[in-house]
């Protein structure tokens, strides 16, 4: 029988150095995207799709994630005992998310790449598999995109990687799978990633983007990368290769995720995501389209 995919990770410990100086006193997890910080949309995203236990792995200077999402009844009461139930609810709102997610916090170690988050975390998942997404991305979609990844495990039991339809030419921003064999309803069976790849060297038109379902032989993997490190401490653990390795004798399948994909990584998607979010508030949105009509064309 195939296991029920409860658990999460959050990797949460880059230093956000593209969106400098922004983030030198606050983390990019913590940038607002409409009414709240980013990683929240992913927590929220994750607790609307089934998960029970989130781990949020951090570094040593993020304690405001911890802080966010800590229940706080003095500052509830003080707000109820101040005639402002709407902010106290709001606050009271964002605590319990803690509990219904289960969220815990470890703090990083090891060598950098964004493999060592996931092997930190995976010890103490035994033999499960797990939902991997990053805090900088937000999707919008009619199904959330938890959902989506989980829904094509269970078809699988396999890892399967969030997808996306890319053009061509954006090739040198994104993992890009090798495609084996279209299934159909948007699952593809991989076998492997190229990072970055020119355009006239990309396997396929399809990006890898920041979500996962990895399985005990992926974390395997990469602890074996973990090994030769210490034996040799040069480079990055990288979880594309991990992937990679699995890929290459075993099934690895990828899922093009139905909806829209905000990154915050860089100022300019950043920008986009915050103006788009607030497009679709009822009324935030208006007005910016007033004054959108409004501004001078730029040259």
């Amino acid at each position: 029988m195939r296991t029920t995919i409860r658990r999460a990770v959050i990797p949460a410990a880059g230093l956000g150095s593209r969106l400098l100086p922004l983030t030198k006193a606050t983390p990019k997890e913590m940038l607002p995207v409409g009414d709240r910080p980013v990683i929240e949309h992913t927590v929220r995203e994750l607790i609307d799709s089934g998960i029970t236990d989130i781990t949020i792995v951090v570094s040593g200077d993020k304690s405001a994630i911890q802080e966010h999402f800590r229940p706080n009844p003095a500052l509830v009461a003080q707000l109820r005992a101040d005639g402002k139930p709407g902010y106290a609810d709001a606050v009271e709102e964002v605590g319990e998310l803690s509990r219904r997610g289960h969220i815990t916090y470890l703090y990083q170690h090891g060598p950098y790449g964004n493999g060592t988050p996931v092997l930190n975390a995976a010890r103490n998942f035994g033999d499960e598999p797990f939902l991997v997404l990053w805090p900088d991305d937000v999707f919008v979609a009619e199904v959330p995109r938890a959902r989506q990844l989980i829904a094509a495990y269970e078809k699988t039991a396999a890892p399967v990687l969030a997808l996306m339809p890319m053009d061509p030419q954006d090739s040198q921003r994104y993992g890009v799978p090798v495609v084996k064999e279209d299934l159909g309803d948007g699952a593809l069976r991989i076998t492997g990633l190229v990072e970055k790849p020119k355009p006239a060297d990309a396997p396929s038109h399809f990006a890898a983007i920041g979500g996962y379902v990895l399985t005990p032989g992926v974390v395997d993997e990469l602890r074996e990368q973990y090994q030769r490190f210490q034996q040799n401490p040069d480079g990055e653990l990288y979880l594309t290769d991990a992937l990679n390795a699995y890929a290459a004798d075993r099934a690895v399948y990828g899922q093009v995720i139905e909806g829209r994909w905000y990154d915050t990584g860089n100022p300019q998607a950043y920008l986009i995501a915050q103006f788009a979010h607030a497009l679709t508030h009822p009324e935030y949105g208006p007005a910016l389209v007033r004054l959108a009509q409004e501004l001078p064309a730029t040259a």
